[in-house]
């Protein structure tokens, strides 16, 4: 039996690497790529590409029927950063957008993956080596929606029976697409700017340490965990995930040893606001026993891997 995938927001940082990893495993007819933009975008070409406004429920339940979609990757939302400059607009396309996507599942009986975040997390939350039931308490309108869809994700599964999955994803480091207006997209801008000019000014301080993840484990993980037998899944609102956690003087001082004559200075804004209420590390042991999850990358290997393909990518450009 073919699979048949929609993935909504897949235009994102996630979503951009997302649909090639897909579509190599499931073929690339069946897994349809959907975002706001009516023109398909050169990164998500090589299938079906439909423009949806996931809060548009009359024409997700178009695209839904036309595709016969048996699985939905819910990967639309505003980021923490954006959402403070935009909290009604944040609040809408993160929960009107999960409502709609929970019921038309819950109608169709589809399988559906959203992912949440460390961003449910408070300042009265442990901040080090979090564990996955634990006080949670945000002070975002990003972690205030999220920590709400991972009650919702619960309920509908509780409910009805719904086969929701959903992982709380630390910061994401990715080299395909530009970030999307998160408070941890700093580990992104930074190699971009150690390339381009040999300094960047960083808006965190320089000893805030916070839990991120290389883009390839994160990917293979979404894809576990929404491939694993539904018995393994035991949570349904969010999964506590970890890959390694650094500081932007730790991760300054690995570029420096890989671009000599590379200088930081610091110039923290809001953002330091919010990062400072977020956990320092993550303990995910229950996602490691109940299905086997496990990192594969560290902060070094990132580091060497990041630099090298944002490098590439800057020379291919200057030779258009």
């Amino acid at each position: 039996m073919n699979r048949r995938i929609l993935v909504i927001g897949a235009g994102g940082q996630i979503g951009t690497e997302l649909i090639p990893a897909l579509r190599k495993e499931f073929g690339e007819s069946n897994v349809v790529a959907s975002d706001l933009g009516v023109t398909c975008p050169d990164s998500l070409a090589g299938g079906p590409y439909e423009k949806l406004d996931v809060k548009d429920r009359p024409g997700l339940e178009v695209l839904v029927s036309n595709y016969k979609i048996d699985t939905i990757y819910l990967m639309a939302a505003m980021l923490s950063a954006t959402g403070e400059q935009k909290p009604h607009l944040a609040w809408d396309l993160n929960m009107n957008g999960l409502f709609n996507v929970l019921e038309i599942a819950r109608e169709k009986k589809i399988k559906v993956f959203w992912p949440s975040s460390i961003a449910v997390f408070g300042p009265t939350t442990p901040r080090t080596e979090t564990p996955q039931f634990t006080v949670c308490e945000p002070t975002t309108i990003y972690g205030i929606s999220k920590l709400a869809g991972e009650h919702w994700c619960a309920w509908y599964h509780k409910k009805y029976g719904l086969d929701v999955r959903s992982i709380r994803y630390p910061g994401l480091i990715g080299h395909k697409s530009a970030p999307g207006g998160g408070t941890t997209d700093y580990a992104v801008h930074i190699f971009y700017e150690a390339i381009r000019a040999k300094h960047y000014t960083c808006f965190l301080a320089e000893h805030t340490r916070l839990p991120m993840m290389y883009m390839d484990d994160a990917i293979r993980a979404t894809l576990e965990i929404t491939e694993a037998p539904a018995s393994k899944i035991q949570l349904r609102n969010g999964y506590n995930l970890a890959g390694f956690s650094f500081t932007p003087g730790e991760l300054a001082s690995l570029i420096r040893e890989e671009i000599p004559g590379f200088t930081i200075s610091y110039t923290p804004d809001f953002r330091q606001d919010v990062a400072s209420s977020w956990p320092e590390s993550i303990d995910d042991r229950i996602a490691r026993e109940h299905w086997n999850w496990n990192p594969r990358w560290d902060l070094r290997a990132m580091t060497s891997e990041m630099l090298r393909e944002i490098s590439k990518k800057t020379q291919e450009s200057a030779t258009l």
